[in-house]
């Protein structure tokens, strides 16, 4: 009976502190980009030698920039959950990712998106990091919040713990600019990388900016032939029946639409509220 009280007092801290920490959740949002995906895509991107030694290797950046529309979202959260499903039995493997949106910045502030960093790697552990408790007890009994380089110093220590970290950012060109949000953001994860051994992988407009704060490999993201042709293959039981009918008349129009997304990916419109993509 003690030991069941105990595990359920550790659980309660263990969500009291996670609720402390943000009450922001990215989770629901890659559930519904993922399940927007059409099954298949995005496979060129997971079996590139970009990615491949990216994944393989530690203290990598992989930037992927894309024209809007260029489904840059859906395949952020394909990345996402690729690393989930491969690192799924392995607890020494921390992987936290971020959803930025201009509409979303002033919940988005360079220490909320570090916040919820440290909130998502935490949450992958049964206990509780001990610098993390210390610092929900030094701050909840005042009633104050932490200030950036705390969380900073708490999220590398946390991130040390593990063997393998991935970091994965989505439309860094949303990301707060008011202020230097964005160049303190990337100037944190950078130093974050180089003192863990961290991986991070970011998709963004192109912006020379970002590119040039993102060094290392660079992989444009354009919608392949493949990809768009699995999203149509997938909805041509929409068209009216004299067309779903003809085999010659739904491979034109495939063909022209293949033709004219050059690049854009087909339902990326509808990904993001922000449009894009």
């Amino acid at each position: 009976m003690h030991e069941r009280q105990d595990n359920r007092e550790r659980r309660h801290e263990h969500q009291a502190i996670l609720d402390w920490l943000t009450p922001i959740d990215y989770a629901a949002q890659q559930s519904n980009f993922i399940g927007r995906r059409q099954e298949g895509t995005g496979q060129w991107l997971l079996k590139s030698d970009e990615f491949q030694t990216w994944l393989k290797t530690s203290t990598q950046t992989l930037f992927c920039p894309g024209i809007p529309g260029a489904g840059k979202t859906i395949i952020t959260s394909i990345v996402v959950d690729d690393l989930f499903i491969r690192f799924r039995n392995d607890a020494t493997v921390g992987i936290a990712y971020l959803y930025c949106n201009y509409q979303r910045q002033q919940e988005q502030k360079p220490i909320d998106l570090l916040t919820s960093l440290l909130k998502q790697l935490v949450q992958e552990q049964p206990l509780v990091p001990e610098i993390v408790k210390s610092l929900y007890e030094c701050h909840k009994s005042r009633r104050t919040r932490p200030s950036f380089d705390e969380v900073s110093k708490v999220l590398h220590s946390v991130v040390a713990g593990f063997s393998r970290a991935f970091i994965i950012i989505d439309a860094l060109d949303e990301c707060q600019t008011f202020d230097g949000g964005r160049t303190r953001l990337l100037s944190e994860i950078i130093s974050l990388q180089a003192k863990t051994g961290a991986n991070l992988f970011a998709t963004s407009r192109f912006i020379p900016e970002i590119e040039r704060e993102c060094e290392g490999r660079i992989l444009e993201i354009r919608a392949s032939d493949e990809d768009v042709r699995r999203y149509l293959d997938g909805h041509m039981s929409r068209l009216p029946k004299c067309v779903s009918r003809s085999l010659d008349l739904r491979e034109k129009i495939k063909a022209e639409i293949i033709k004219a997304t050059d690049g854009m990916y087909v339902p990326s419109y509808s990904t993001r509220l922000s449009g894009s993509g």
